[in-house]
């Protein structure tokens, strides 16, 4: 399994190959490889690659392992364990079949779940393309492109598919403290794409929603509770906020993996605490005094009464999202 490794972007463009599940089990833990969709995407490929290395004596315990050891890399991301719950239900239904083929079926359903993302960010970019305000400036925060899913992009595929339907627009990318993606990853693909991007440092989001340039936000989701609340990068419930306050609509977009309607609401969301590093250095540089304390939630979650609407694969839900969520649950995609 080849990656790119996004901790070394925009400075050195490298890719990384991973030669077992442990291998790809690191590379989400230390963030090689980050977005909800790109998780999930990883995992199954995980799942895959453990089981071809495996034995066939005692399939069922070394299985478990392995999904077990992929589930404890990143608590938040709800899309981690949707991968690894779609090729538990295969491998319980293939059980039965030689060991050959039980390998080769969920190499295919990896594969699989790849190419059905970059085909649901796709479907995101069409139903969020209308929503995009032309001729203005979008606020973005974090990175929900190409790098964070199989392709395309979430948030950025809404981006990318307005500039293909002929809207001139441009985009201000929070740098998005303290691991910046977006300085280094978003603001990378952007430009490599030949979109306007203009990179802001995270405080500066108010100042700019309160001018009147920005049209809309839209940002991506690493998970969505059943009443609407979403769980995003750290610093997206300030901008949501901001926003609010200066009438500029709120987007998030995500696919329906990224629901889950089995929390009732966003309080019930893991919320995963990263090392302490992150935040004193900058680049391996110290940028605060030794023996501060530190506190680095990796994400933040914002009430449904911010958000303007949640863009997904099967279409645009608005409040009350209770219900339309699970309207777009239960509609075929």
């Amino acid at each position: 399994m080849v990656m790119i490794d996004q901790t070394r972007l925009p400075s050195e463009e490298i890719y990384v190959t991973c030669r077992s599940y442990e291998e790809v089990a690191d590379a989400i833990r230390t963030m090689i490889i980050r977005g909800a969709p790109a998780i999930g995407v990883a995992a199954a490929m995980g799942v895959a690659l453990g089981v071809a290395q495996s034995e066939p004596g005692d399939l069922d315990a070394r299985f478990d392992a392995i999904c077990a050891e992929l589930a404890s890399t990143r608590p938040t991301a709800v899309n981690l364990f949707w991968g690894i719950d779609r090729m538990k239900r295969l491998f319980a239904s293939i059980r039965h079949l030689p060991f050959g083929q039980i390998s080769e079926r969920l190499i295919t359903e990896a594969k699989l779940v790849c190419a059905e993302d970059i085909e649901i960010n796709r479907a995101i970019g069409r139903h969020g393309a209308p929503l995009v305000p032309d001729g203005r400036t979008i606020l973005t925060h974090c990175n929900a492109g190409a790098l964070a899913t199989a392709g395309y992009g979430t948030a950025l595929g809404v981006v990318r598919a307005a500039v293909e339907s002929g809207k001139k627009i441009d985009v201000y990318a929070d740098e998005t403290r303290p691991f910046l993606q977006g300085a280094r990853l978003t603001v990378w693909e952007l430009l490599r794409d030949g979109i306007p991007a203009t990179l802001i440092t995270d405080n500066m989001a108010g100042h700019f929603l309160h001018s009147g340039k920005i049209g809309c936000v839209i940002v991506g989701a690493d998970r969505i509770a059943a009443n609407g609340d979403v769980a995003n990068k750290i610093g997206t419930y300030g901008v949501a906020v901001l926003a609010k306050e200066n009438n500029v609509p709120f987007y998030v977009a995500a696919p329906i993996s990224t629901l889950d309607l089995t929390l009732p609401d966003g309080t019930h969301i893991p919320i995963e605490e990263r090392g302490a590093h992150e935040v004193t250095h900058v680049h391996g540089v110290r940028m605060a005094p030794e023996g501060a304390e530190v506190r680095n939630p990796a994400f933040d979650v914002t009430p449904n009464r911010y958000v303007t609407a949640i863009i997904t694969e099967r279409g645009v839900a608005r409040g009350p999202y209770t219900d339309s969520l699970r309207g777009l649950v239960g509609k075929s995609s």
